[in-house]
This record gives C-alpha cells, structure tokens and sequence, in this order.
C-alpha cells in the first residue's frame, strides 16, 4: 500500500477531531498532509496545532493539490454537495461528513459524478464502521436475547446555541445532525425491509427540528421508536429488546459500553468494545483499503445504503414540510 496523504477541508470541531485521529493512527501509510480553510489565517493555525504539513486559505487551493489522495470534507451541511462535486471534478477520492448531502437528489447526482470520474466516495458516518457493529449484530446472531421485535434510541446534545444547527440556510435541525445517528442504529440491526415511517418535530421560529420523535415499522413487524433533539443532553443510549432479554448499547453515537440483561433485568454478559483513537480511524482505514484496491466505494456504507438513508431522511422532512431555503 502506497503511502495515502489526507487533507482536510475546514477548521472545526469535527476537522480537529480528525486531524487528532490521523495524528494518532501512527501509520507510515497515512498521512496527515493538508488544511484548507476559508482564511490562511485560520488554516495556518490549525496546521501548526496538528503539525500539518500544508496550509490552504481557499478549498480550491487545497482540492487541487496534486499530492492530495483523500479528502476529508467537514463544512457545514450545506456546502457538502459542492465541495464534493469539486473534488470529484479534479479527481480526488473523497470521505464526506454525514448527512452526505442535504437530501438525496444531491446524493444520487454526487454518486454518479463520482463512478464517472472513477473516484472512491464515502459517507463518513463513523458507527457504520466501527468494529461495535459487528459485535452488536454478533450478540443478536448469538440467541443470547432471543427473537428481536423492537428497538428504542435516543441522542441529544445542548446545540441549540450553535449557528449551524439554527440555520436553515445551513441545512440545520436535529435530523441531519443527530437524528441520522438513531436512524441509521436502528438499520444496522433491522435492516432495509421498512415498511412506514412516522414523524413529528417540535419547530423554531426559524422553521428547523429542535426535536424529534420518529417510529420505524418493518414489514416482519419490528419497530423502532427513535428521539433525537438539540435541545438537551440525553442518555444517548440505544435498547435492542428481544424475547429472552434486552442489549443496552451505551452511546449509540460512539459506543462505550455494549450490556445484556435478562428478562428479569439481571446484567448477563458485557462485550469489550476495542480500545480505540477517537472512532474516526475506522472510516479513514476503511478508504484508505478501497483506494489500495481501486474501489469506488467502502464495504461498510455502500452507496446503496448512503441513499437510502437519506430517502428517509427526505421523506421524514416532507411529514413535517420542511424545506431549506436553497433546495428546489
């Protein structure tokens, strides 16, 4: 495997969490190359904290370094799809912050841009790579809980203050941001085969989810009742109930703790979740593998399942006629 130099597209939380991540890996074969922000200013910074070999004021700068071979995108929601298509023009193999786009016409369109320009893109939602997946799919296989009929999920954090999260113009609300982690808990183990969805939001003024209750029936008869909202912390914990007994995944948005109980309630069994950097390594190993191997897309979220995510996501927004100013 050839040496895969990253560069990072913009400044924030989540971009320092990557760069802490790629730092981290101590991987010959990964490096933590570039920072491109909207101001040198600011991208200069951020290279200097993570010992960042190149610095850019302007994305462009940085997309069209010819050394770059993955970008990783962390901008607001809506410029997304933009900052991914330009990648994708001048070739470059992309891992994109979830939600992937902004609704899932922007999906379908990056998708077929990238196999055109025979580039790997993948969404960059960290739980569909970490090894906790398998392990909680594992115990259900096992019998240990028995037939599986429902689910319930939560996550919510105090981010009611935070620009991005306010803004309509910014693709903002719960759902994109931390809804899709509950969605996405819920078909990790039951899967595709849905058969309606139901929604309601609590709005703001300003026309964006504060908070979120979501029911998902299959068409065997499970369901999962999922909450999200930026109004408040929760215990962020996801419930997989089954006829012998019950799993607690403890942080479903990064999982701590992976717990069995019995029907009389009694803890039975607890899975050790692998020691990790920060959770982000997964995906960057998972490109990182595709584009060893010239694959246009990451065997734990193909893009199969990148656009069906976000055709619920669409369809949860149209219950509550929710519309982001620049969509069509």
């Amino acid at each position: 495997m050839k040496q895969m130099k990253v560069g990072i597209v913009g400044t924030g939380l989540i971009a320092s969490l990557m760069a802490k991540t790629l730092n981290g890996l101590n991987d010959e074969n990964i490096k933590n190359y570039a920072v491109a922000s909207r101001t040198l200013t600011k991208a200069k910074a951020f290279a200097d904290e993570y010992k960042i070999e190149k610095a850019y004021g302007s994305y462009m700068e940085l997309i069209q370094d010819e050394n770059i071979d993955l970008i990783y995108i962390a901008v607001p929601h809506n410029e997304h799809y933009r900052i991914a298509k330009l990648c994708i023009e001048n070739k470059k193999n992309v891992l994109c912050e979830k939600p992937f786009t902004v609704n899932a016409e922007e999906t379908k369109d990056l998708l077929a841009l990238a196999k055109g320009n025979n580039v790997l893109i993948t969404e960059a939602i960290w739980t569909r790579y970490m090894p906790s997946r398998k392990l909680i799919n594992d115990v259900i296989a096992s019998g240990i809980i028995g037939q599986v009929h429902s689910i319930q999920a939560n996550l919510g954090y105090p981010l009611k203050d935070v620009k991005r999260m306010i803004s309509p113009e910014l693709a903002g609300g719960a759902l994109l941001d931390v809804g899709v982690y509950t969605v996405n808990f819920a078909l990790m183990v039951f899967g595709n085969n849905i058969k309606d969805i139901f929604a309601k939001a609590v709005m703001s003024d300003k026309g964006v989810d504060l908070t979120d209750s979501i029911t998902i029936t299959w068409n065997d008869g499970k369901m999962a009742v999922l909450h999200a909202s930026m109004m408040t912390p929760t215990d962020r914990c996801g419930f997989i109930y089954g006829e012998k007994g019950y799993i607690c995944v403890t942080n479903i948005n990064n999982p701590e703790a992976i717990k069995i109980y019995d029907v009389e309630h009694n803890l039975i069994k607890e899975v050790e979740i692998p020691k990790q950097v920060t959770g982000y390594e997964y995906e960057v190993l998972a490109c990182a593998k595709a584009i060893d191997k010239n694959e246009l897309e990451c065997e734990a979220m193909p893009h199969k399942e990148t656009i069906f995510v976000m055709e619920i996501l669409d369809k949860i927004r149209n219950q509550w006629n929710m519309k982001y100013p620049f969509e069509k």
